[in-house]
């Protein structure tokens, strides 16, 4: 279970990397020819590492924090058009999957429940 939960993390977080990188680059960016949003992926990076290694404290905020590109996610799915919209959608789903794998993540992994097994 917390190997399945590490993976969809895992996968969802390095995927909305791709995704805003290649929104904000080249296939709906807000300017023609790219704009300086494409660096709303570099605060992804933070908790990547920490992800891949299955730091529960990483998990504990990175809950938190990607709860920012949730809301942008809804903001641009609902105010957007076109393919920006769809993107915007995309977001919302990634980091859905990415917050709920993370809070389970962390309430399977907490210190009571090792005491526990």
């Amino acid at each position: 279970m917390i190997r399945h939960l590490q993976s969809i993390a895992s996968l969802s977080l390095i995927t909305l990397i791709l995704v805003c990188l290649s929104w904000e680059g080249w296939l709906a960016p807000l300017r023609p020819g790219g704009s300086l949003l494409i660096l709303k992926a570099v605060p992804l990076l933070l908790p990547l590492f920490g992800i891949l290694r299955g730091k529960r404290y990483t998990y504990q905020w990175a809950s938190m924090f990607i709860l920012i590109y949730f809301t942008e996610g809804v903001v641009r799915a609902w105010s957007d058009s076109g393919m920006a919209a769809r993107f915007g959608v995309v977001e919302v789903f990634l980091a859905s999957a990415f917050f709920v794998s993370s809070i389970l993540y962390a309430r399977q992994t907490a210190p009571s429940r090792k005491a526990d097994s």
